[in-house]
């Protein structure tokens, strides 16, 4: 007899422990003032607590709809009439998720089959490879423009062919901070107009847009609506990151084989988490005045930043900055923000990880979902550089 563990042939072999896991022990081995990874310090309204709480004493306790419970599923779709324009039917079109990284997975899963091409624009989130991965796809990575993060169509299509299955796009952008553009979303409804390609749109920060400009939803424009499985986040509008709860809307077709692998992969959602959030849905101020909440912090970060040797690039929309530190270290980026964690208490993410085998551009990505009291914090460390 042997008590020796068998060996594993690993579905994602070239995945190891996260850039994110990574700084977050060194921020706090140093104790540093952790800007890196993207959630905020501060509390959610005391309010949507309670409603968590009241829902639990009405004994909302046990398995909700596999697709959600109804009247959320319901206020969702009335919050994307409201305002993008497009009415889902909550019963066949909304899905309520266990946070969107799951709802990326289950997309990816629901409809690229082994050989299968995805179009991924870089940088990008770091779940896409892996999830296409796991589906048997084959990632064809195409790079937004260097420096404006802008969409480059032609390349976009370039890299489309008949083996293209799956297009996934990220607006408001993380990690750049960029926001398309009406034109820039028009253009790509035109582009995949006549093919068969799917489209998944990461809509996770679609409520942090500043200066004005508007989110321009996928759910706006009916080429890409009726082609598209369009994720969003109540973890990032509410901020209760931890909750992980998250809601695809999509065509009902699209939507009937994304619930047969959802229904497989995590069945259902906290019930009554989901329950809370339909009561707090019921009012629109929360997340309309989303924007302006963080477009303070940006703006104040920023200020901040203009007396340090970084150099802000835009940040039109989320909750994140770049900066280009060209003028303080020519360390590779990692290597940047590693010594920016150790040796000025900053911790940071260097924007080389959101490509594959990485790309050098000396920029490093802040959060500044934080409490002014952090900001402040890393901004007169960060005045020593």
């Amino acid at each position: 007899m042997s008590d020796r563990t068998p060996a594993i042939a690993s579905r994602l072999p070239q995945v190891g422990t996260t850039i994110f896991t990574v700084m977050s022990a060194l921020a706090q081995e140093c104790g540093a003032v952790n800007l890196g990874q993207g959630f905020p310090d501060f509390n959610c309204d005391p309010a949507l607590v309670d409603h968590v709480t009241d829902a639990m004493r009405e004994g909302l306790n046990q398995y909700p709809p596999m697709t959600g419970v109804p009247v959320l599923r319901e206020r969702v779709a009335e919050k994307i009439a409201a305002l993008y324009g497009r009415r889902y039917d909550a019963a066949s079109e909304i899905t309520i998720t266990a946070g969107a990284t799951q709802a990326i997975l289950t997309t990816v899963l629901c409809c690229v089959h082994p050989g299968d091409e995805v179009i991924v624009l870089e940088p990008c989130y770091d779940s896409y490879g892996p999830s296409i991965a796991l589906a048997g796809g084959r990632i064809v990575r195409v790079p937004l423009t260097p420096g404006r993060f802008r969409p480059d169509f032609e390349r976009i299509a370039a890299a489309l062919t008949p083996r293209t299955r799956l297009m996934i796009i990220n607006s408001p952008h993380n990690p750049s901070a960029t926001v398309w553009t009406a034109a820039e979303m028009q253009r790509l409804a035109e582009l995949l107009a006549p093919t068969e390609v799917l489209l998944l749109s990461d809509e996770v920060y679609e409520h942090m847009v500043f200066d004005g400009q508007p989110h321009v939803s996928a759910s706006s424009i009916p080429a890409l609506a009726a082609r598209c499985f369009v994720v969003s986040s109540f973890g990032k509008t509410y901020h209760v990151t931890g909750w992980k709860v998250g809601t695809v809307a999509a065509p009902a077709a699209l939507t009937a084989e994304f619930r047969k692998v959802h229904q497989f992969n995590v069945f259902t959602v906290n019930t009554p988490v989901q329950h809370a959030l339909a009561r707090y849905l019921a009012s629109p101020a929360p997340y309309r005045e989303l924007a302006a909440f963080y477009q303070r912090k940006r703006d104040l970060f920023r200020a901040g930043l203009a007396g340090t040797r970084l150099r802000a690039l835009p940040s039109e929309g989320s909750y994140f900055q770049l900066v280009d530190y060209s003028a303080v270290s020519s360390l590779p980026e990692a290597e940047f923000c590693q010594w920016l964690t150790r040796e000025i208490g900053v911790a940071a993410i260097p924007l080389s990880v959101f490509y594959e085998g990485g790309f050098e551009q000396g920029l490093a990505r802040l959060c500044f979902a934080k409490r002014d009291e952090t900001l402040q914090a890393a901004l007169q460390r960060l005045a020593r550089l």
